[in-house]
């Protein structure tokens, strides 16, 4: 292992866009049943649902969260809704998954997306047996990254050191309360979010690709 992280005990990651390439554009898929959903649901035009669906999302972390504070939209049915997408474009990546298998200690998926939807991506991406858990925002009590109680939550259920801990995400916004708390952050810059120069203290690691890095640590050995 990399020297770097000898100390990393637990491999925490995202699920949309870290385990699979931004460019599948499945997020995409979710992006618009989500505008939809809100259209019908204030009856708005798809401009005005999306301006509502984005001031959600920063001020919320997820627009789901807004809805439920604010409208008392149900979680099950609003999730069963927009992840209801076409997965075809995913392949299964079996260098990922024998790069994950060799890292040392415990692997738990950490999403804002329910664990019915991330079983099926996991699945597709053959993945299907390599986590340990898939720690998802009912687990979260819907209360979703990047808000800081949620990176204690994780830690707290499964009993984890932060400090043995790398979180990987896309989102570079959310690697900022994991290393608050001590977490090493991997951020898979991979075109979802960019981060300038100012933003980019919390980032230990950074890569556009989680395979290769993944292969590159740990031929480090």
């Amino acid at each position: 292992m990399l020297p770097r992280l000898a100390s990393i005990r637990n491999w925490i990651f995202d699920l949309d866009n870290t385990l699979y390439p931004h460019g599948a554009r499945l997020f995409e898929q979710v992006d618009r049943r989500i505008t939809d959903y809100i259209a019908r649901l204030f009856q708005v035009n798809r401009d005005e649902a999306y301006r509502i669906q984005k001031n959600y999302f920063h001020t919320r972390g997820t627009t789901l969260a807004g809805l439920m504070a604010e409208h008392g939209v149900d979680p099950h049915q609003y999730l069963a809704d927009v992840h209801d997408i076409e997965m075809d474009m995913l392949e299964n990546n079996a260098p990922l998954a024998a790069a994950i298998a060799k890292l040392p200690g415990r692997k738990i998926v950490f999403t804002n997306a329910d664990e019915i939807y991330a079983r099926k991506i996991l699945a597709r991406l053959g993945l299907g047996d390599t986590f340990e858990a898939i720690h998802d925002v009912h687990a979260l009590n819907y209360r979703p990254k990047p808000e800081p109680w949620a990176y204690r939550h994780i830690c707290d259920t499964f009993g984890l050191d932060p400090h043995e801990c790398l979180f990987a995400d896309d989102m570079a916004r959310n690697l900022k309360p994991a290393k608050d708390i001590g977490m090493t952050t991997l951020w898979v810059d991979n075109g979802s979010e960019q981060a300038d120069s100012a933003e980019r203290d919390h980032i230990d690691f950074a890569t556009r690709d989680i395979t290769h890095w993944l292969h590159e640590i740990l031929e480090e050995a």
